[in-house]
């Protein structure tokens, strides 16, 4: 199949060169000319615009975004529907606001355009091993696509799915990142109750290696804990100031509306916030941890101290 990529970021370009691999054709634009230069370094074909992009595009176009939530993914949505010929089929791969991705379905149905919506988890890792994927759509418009999805996910059986009309993809994204939030806060919190423990003088990478072995709490993250610790064993130059992106908040907002107690996820995004006024061991782990499996700056700072 042939793909028009928007966004060419951590996520967009380990996306394009996974389907590529798979022998899809990929056409890619990003704002940024040196991201977009080094695309067409690698030898794939590079669009200077949108309209560039769009002109590259056999019809009917397919054209996947992975560009911010929120106001860049109108006005992308906007150039695209003023260059592209309908019928044509938009992917958002991003993390918006579901509430947002069913209101821009609608107004794309009406152009003759179709719209889908996917949640996409893997991070950087994402290109080698996979990615997992809940698409958000309508049948007739998703099952043309299904080609994408099974050379993204880490096997064409496995690891991704059509859950629901469109919105129902990012809305499953969004409570997927509300999990993420508190099992990455569990674990950071015991690190640093073991951390803390001085008198055992306890090795925390060989204990995360242990757990990952056969124990009920084994998994990929506490791997990645693992991993971290074993390089670094104090995070020294790690700063304790843990982001979110949004989705826990929306999240949490939804739990609420919904008449939902969220307790667990609510306590891990206050945790972030209160995160960015403090220099606790736990907020380095999830600082270091986003950094493993996101690509998220971790705050390293070059002096080796806390900001």
């Amino acid at each position: 199949m042939e793909l028009g990529m928007v966004g060419l970021g951590k996520m967009g370009a380990g996306i394009a060169r996974r389907l590529a691999k798979a022998d899809h054709r990929i056409v890619g634009f990003d704002s940024d000319r040196s991201v977009l230069g080094r695309f067409a370094e690698d030898g794939f074909d590079a669009a200077r615009s949108i309209a560039g992009l769009a002109s590259m595009l056999e019809p009917p176009a397919i054209v996947w975004l992975m560009v911010p939530a929120g106001p860049a993914v109108d006005e992308t949505i906007g150039s695209l529907v003023d260059s592209l010929s309908a019928p044509a089929t938009l992917i958002d791969g991003g993390n918006s606001n579901y509430r947002d991705t069913i209101g821009r379905q609608q107004r794309l149905e009406s152009l003759g355009i179709g719209f889908v919506d996917v949640g996409t988890s893997g991070g950087i890792r994402g290109e080698t091993e996979g990615y997992c994927l809940t698409v958000g759509g309508d049948p007739e418009t998703v099952e043309p696509l299904e080609p994408l999805f099974e050379a993204l996910a880490p096997d064409r059986n496995r690891g991704w799915g059509h859950v629901g009309p469109p919105g129902a993809g990012h809305f499953v994204k969004m409570i997927h990142n509300g999990i993420e939030y508190g099992m990455m806060q569990a674990l950071a919190e015991g690190f640093a109750v073991l951390e803390r423990k001085d008198d055992f003088r306890l090795d925390l990478a060989k204990i995360a290696s242990i757990w990952n072995e056969g124990s009920v709490i084994r998994s990929w993250l506490l791997g990645l804990a693992g991993s971290v610790l074993s390089r670094n064993p104090t995070l020294d130059g790690i700063r304790a100031s843990v982001d979110d992106s949004g989705e826990g908040r929306w999240a949490l907002a939804e739990a609420i509306d919904l008449d939902v107690a969220a307790p667990v996820i609510m306590h891990a995004l206050v945790a972030r916030i209160q995160s960015r006024h403090s220099g606790a061991f736990a907020s380095k782990i999830l600082s270091a941890l986003r950094h493993e499996f996101g690509g998220h700056a971790a705050g390293i700072d070059e002096t080796g101290g806390d900001d």
